[in-house]
């Protein structure tokens, strides 16, 4: 049995994980379910599910849910109770779905105590790569990849011998306004860009993928993940969303996963790496859909992944203002105090100003990382 704790809980993928955990209950025992400010769920997943722990973003929370919890599942708050929650139940695997940079932390306690990373949260390795691989390879830790790009490339290399590999290619749909020119991009909806034609997701990485800053982010996660170069990660325009990603290798074959769009295979496929087994999802059906399109990158189109690849090749702090200014600036669309041509624009300001330093310790991330979400919430 399989005892997971999973951060981030009541958000798209931690939903999709427990419904993945309750195909199969006998496989799983959840240990503890984290989240935010949506008690009301929360309550509900631990009366079903039974954790030993379950984390809430404050103290009024905390006690404003500790009555309806069940018995024998206590409940602690804040930054301290998710590093607690990560790091201190008798969990072999903790499922890291907490959108943002603020789980950095949680998942740097889970990993020093030896437990593998269901990753899902992309900011983690974006804003310090170079930590995380660095401690899971002391604490032989795996990281297991959600996303399912990174998931796609996971298995086409399995038995592979990497040093054959000679690109990736990360797929994507293209988001909301994938058919939209720049010019009809003046003045859309929060309503609009939360649309995503494909994929089920939380608010926040629907926007990413309208901007394509979410496929910026995972390029930057897939340089670390796989230990690739910036010059051998492609990202191509695929709308059916079909192909998940693929790898080509140096006698130019290229192996891909296929798949309909679902989150539950690449959560099911981590939580049970390296054995498969039946999901509670629909099967392919490629003569059903008849033909699959895709495009050429168009990085004008696109500015967001242009600036995340440039950020990524530059290294060191450029990552973490790349993301801390491109979250400030979603939060600000979504509040309605930007347009969505602005979330760009506030980017490439923020990444202007800043000038690049070394960031050799989580307490160096979060200085850049505090200097970019203020400046991002003043341009």
């Amino acid at each position: 049995m399989k005892k997971l704790t999973i951060l981030g809980s009541t958000g798209s993928i931690g939903t999709q994980t427990l419904d993945v955990v309750n195909s199969d209950r006998e496989a799983y025992e959840i240990q503890g379910l984290a989240a935010g400010s949506n008690i009301k769920l929360l309550i509900e997943q631990a009366k079903h599910f039974q954790p030993k722990v379950v984390c809430v973003s404050s103290k009024a929370l905390a006690e404003e849910a500790k009555p309806y919890l069940p018995a024998g599942t206590s409940v602690v708050y804040g930054e301290e109770g998710l590093i607690e929650i990560a790091a201190g139940t008798d969990a072999d695997t903790v499922v890291t779905a907490i959108v943002g940079s603020r789980g950095l932390n949680a998942t740097l306690a889970a990993i020093n105590e030896g437990k593998h990373i269901g990753l899902a949260n992309k900011e983690t390795l974006v804003t310090a790569g170079h930590i995380v691989m660095k401690q899971a390879k002391a604490r032989g830790v795996k990281i297991l990849p959600i996303d399912s790009e990174h998931s796609a490339i996971f298995q086409c290399l399995n038995g592979e011998i990497r040093s054959t590999v000679k690109a990736i290619t990360l797929t994507a749909s293209g988001g909301s306004f994938r058919d939209r020119t720049r010019k009809e991009l003046e003045g859309v909806t929060v309503k609009e860009a939360l649309n995503h034609p494909n994929w089920s997701m939380g608010a926040k990485i629907t926007i990413d993928s309208a901007t394509m800053a979410n496929k910026g982010l995972e390029v930057i996660e897939a340089h670390w993940l796989f230990n690739l170069s910036y010059e051998q990660i492609n990202v191509l325009l695929h709308p059916e969303s079909i192909i998940h990603s693929y790898v080509e290798f140096i006698d130019n074959s290229i192996i891909a996963q296929l798949g309909l769009p679902d989150m539950r295979v690449p959560i099911q496929y981590a939580l049970t790496y390296p054995d498969r087994q039946p999901t509670p999802t629909e099967s392919l059906n490629l003569a059903k859909i008849a033909a699959l399109h895709f495009r050429e990158m168009d990085f004008d189109r696109y500015p967001c992944l242009r600036m995340a690849f440039d950020s990524g090749k530059a290294g060191q702090s450029a990552p973490t203002v790349f993301n801390a200014a491109n979250e400030t600036a979603v939060a600000r669309f979504l509040g309605g105090e930007i347009t969505f041509l602005d979330i760009e624009r506030v980017i490439e300001t923020v990444l202007s100003r800043h000038i690049i330093v070394d960031v050799p310790d989580v307490q160096s991330i979060a200085e850049v990382d505090a200097w970019a979400r203020k400046e991002a919430s003043l341009v």
